[in-house]
């Protein structure tokens, strides 16, 4: 039901080996709530045998993959890569294809009321629409307008983009390109989200 990529294999295996009684560990993955119509996610190793009838227990070569009851219909079909920024630091990324029914958003904001009467503004929420979003959207990503300022625009990432470990990346080598190719006249580009407030779907190995 889960796919996983030979470099989040390699990543994984690399951080349970360190691990006590590795042996007896498997990898667990579940969805452990919702921001902005995206599932967030919690990876962590615990023993094997704690996984319950419900369960399942996907044995992916060396590395036992364990996904509660709960969060399997909606991790059915997604992958575990491992994504790699232009500086070289890497984490790994959970691809899912699925997305809630009915997204949680109170408390966590709504999309921003932006005044479509600038014309800069108008331009930047259709390129975001048509190209930006649905580029992100397979890591349940999703970035907003929040203001326009001369020629300064505003964002703001949620779901899959809010608080992850890549998300300085997805903006300078994908939405930044995306959007000076199509209106050139911007002159900068600024993040507003609140990282510190985001579910993490983003797991980066500790550093020895």
């Amino acid at each position: 039901m889960l796919t996983i990529t030979g470099e989040a294999r390699a990543t994984v295996l690399e951080v349970l080996a360190n691990e006590s009684e590795s042996d007896s560990l498997a990898l667990w993955l579940e969805v452990n709530g919702e921001i902005d119509g995206a599932y967030a996610y919690d990876m962590y190793f615990q023993a094997r045998s704690d996984a319950t009838a419900g369960d399942i227990v996907q044995h992916d070569d060396e590395l036992p993959v364990v996904v509660p009851e709960a969060s399997v219909d909606r991790l059915q079909g997604a992958t575990l890569d491992f994504v790699t920024d232009a500086s070289g630091e890497g984490g790994l990324v959970i691809v899912n294809p699925n997305t809630p029914r009915a997204p949680t958003r109170k408390g966590l904001g709504s999309t921003p009321d932006v005044d479509l009467s600038d014309p800069l503004a108008q331009r930047v929420v259709s390129v975001l629409e048509e190209q930006v979003n649905p580029s992100i959207a397979s890591h349940g990503g999703r970035a907003d307008l929040v203001a326009v300022e001369d020629a300064s625009i505003y964002l703001r990432l949620s779901g899959g983009c809010q608080g992850c470990g890549m998300a300085k990346a997805t903006l300078s080598q994908g939405i930044e390109v995306i959007l000076r190719e199509a209106i050139p006249e911007i002159a900068n580009i600024v993040d507003v989200t609140d990282h510190a407030d985001g579910t993490n779907p983003y797991y980066e190995p500790a550093h020895n």
